[in-house]
């Protein structure tokens, strides 16, 4: 394992190699995850998503979201992760694009099947990042620049993966409709049957289809979707967590509190703290 530090023994930037065993029970992280599995097949839960994958893959999670793995068989996984302080993806969004791609998106799947090809340089971007720990003075600003490359490169090949799936054949335009109108309507209607209505279907065919399609119900989704707004006002602005309630539309601070600490296991405070307050907060984003 080889890491810079932050204070107090939080890090900006680790690379780890892990084995399947410390990934086989629920554990969060206060950094941006990168989980790469060269082999193998397993299911990746991220949250309320369940999502099965085959080697090789890039697995990826936000701050203190609950992830764990379950491997058919043991596999060897390389785990990369940076805090904001060290690269603030908002800030960097049109150099790497991996904001709402890889990270901070409720509907795609934070699982990324790679080609061999892909993962030889993945694995060579790994292994340059870990090559400049062990100099002896590493490099801030090569460790970034290494960083930059592999979440580029990692936009890169989920963008083609995207283009290629997009076919007719494989959308579900009514599940389409719908995460186009829980981003519309999230903040006001919170009932599956009130999207259902609106889509002209019932409940049950609703739950049936968004599951199958986003791997989530749609209670899940909902949830995911108020609380990825929360978690955003939290590390993007420097609202009080009451007026972040009040944006919410919460009733009050306390209820949005414990909303936001039944779905991360976190309160908003802690999450805050934890992750701090981005350099955006004090820049002006178009």
């Amino acid at each position: 394992m080889e890491e810079t530090f932050l204070r107090d023994g939080e890090y900006l930037l680790r690379v780890m190699n892990l084995n399947a065993e410390q990934l086989s029970t629920p554990v969060q992280y206060a950094a941006y995850s990168i989980l790469f599995v060269q082999e193998g097949n397993g299911r990746y839960q991220a949250d309320f998503g369940s999502f099965e994958y085959s080697g090789p893959v890039l697995l990826f999670s936000t701050p203190l979201q609950v992830i764990h793995i379950q491997q058919d068989r043991p596999s060897p996984v390389i785990m990369l992760q940076f805090h904001g302080d060290f690269y603030c993806i908002e800030y960097h969004r049109k150099e790497v694009a991996c904001n709402g791609l890889l990270f901070n998106n409720v509907y795609i799947q934070p699982c990324l099947p790679v080609s061999e090809r892909d993962a030889f340089v993945l694995a060579n971007l790994l292994g340059d990042i870990d090559e400049e720990f062990r100099q002896d003075s590493p490099s801030e600003i090569v460790l970034r620049a290494y960083l930059q490359l592999l979440l580029a490169k990692s936009s890169s090949i989920k963008l083609k993966l995207i283009e290629n799936q997009g076919e007719p054949a494989i959308k579900d335009e009514q599940m389409e409709l719908f995460r186009q109108l829980v981003e519309q309507r999230f903040l006001d209607l919170h009932k599956p049957g009130d999207y259902a209505k609106m889509l002209a279907m019932s409940p049950n065919n609703l739950s049936k289809r968004c599951s199958r399609y986003f791997r989530k119900t749609p209670s899940q989704l909902i949830q995911e979707r108020i609380v990825l707004e929360a978690k955003k006002r939290l590390h993007l602005t420097r609202q009080s967590i009451k007026e972040i309630a009040f944006a919410l539309k919460f009733r009050d601070e306390y209820y949005f509190s414990r909303f936001f600490k039944k779905v991360t296991k976190v309160s908003p405070q802690t999450f805050r703290t934890k992750t701090g307050i981005s350099i955006v907060a004090d820049l002006s984003m178009p």
